[in-house]
């Protein structure tokens, strides 16, 4: 069932959002050559205890820990540990954060000091594809609508769309109705309706759009090794189209 927000209930997802994003750009300031994902956690967990949140991701479905942090070809789901980033590494970084009886979740993909123009450019799809997809998040239009932009926008630039893996509704549950799929024919799925709430978030490879799961039943990699970039944004479906609420303004 897919669950429509009121105004008053909008409000308390927007600023549930806004911790995200503004831990998000906290997270941005220290990723450099020599920090640890461990350390990325450790900011997270202070941020949370700062700001009276909790983050939303540890203990759901036993994840161990409060933020993902996936690096080069993981996927998503790479759970922090002692592994050192390096200059020309790529990593996202997904949050979710629960306050007030709602959630809020988004994800970025940063670079580590230098890289490639490749991995730039993997990036620069990636979130172009994540704005394409929301500008299709409007009354009247259908579910997968979003789904074809970010799809067609991905591979028109020579990268494959992660298909194991979905967007989804969001609000009083981390994961509600609809599934928000990043591949797909247009028209399809449910039409979308004001004060509706959706987390997308493309998830895009150089390689082949197939993935495997690491041993620690987790961490999502691309099944070639190739690199992978993932972006996203909690929305709101208004009457004159999305609002992300995961954005400082």
């Amino acid at each position: 069932m897919i669950i429509l927000k009121s105004p008053e209930e909008i409000g308390r997802m927007a600023r549930c959002c806004r911790i995200v994003a503004e831990t998000l750009k906290d997270i941005e300031a220290i990723v450099k050559p020599g920090i640890s994902t461990k350390d990325i956690e450790r900011l997270v967990e202070k941020a949370m205890a700062a700001k009276s949140a909790n983050p939303a991701f540890k203990g759901y479905r036993n994840y161990p820990s409060n933020v993902c942090t996936s690096v080069n070809d993981q996927v998503v789901h790479g759970i922090p540990s002692g592994l050192v980033l390096n200059e020309g590494d790529v990593i996202s970084i997904d949050l979710g954060v629960y306050q007030d009886g709602f959630y809020g979740d988004a994800a970025v993909t940063l670079p580590v000091g230098r890289i490639s123009q490749l991995s730039q450019r993997l990036i620069d799809v990636t979130k172009a594809a994540l704005f394409i997809g929301i500008e299709q998040a409007r009354p009247g239009n259908r579910v997968s609508d979003i789904s074809y932009a970010i799809q067609r926008h991905v591979e028109s630039n020579g990268f494959s769309v992660v298909r194991a893996f979905v967007g989804h509704g969001i609000g009083r549950s981390l994961h509600e109705e609809p599934q928000v799929p990043n591949f797909g024919e247009p028209g399809h799925g449910p039409r979308l309706r004001e004060g509706m709430t959706l987390a997308i978030e493309p998830m895009v490879n150089v390689g082949s759009y197939e993935v495997e799961i690491l041993d620690d039943g987790w961490t999502a990699v691309t099944a070639d090794g190739s690199l992978s970039a993932h972006w996203e944004h909690t929305v709101v479906i208004t009457r004159n189209g999305a609002r992300i609420l995961t954005k400082i303004d």
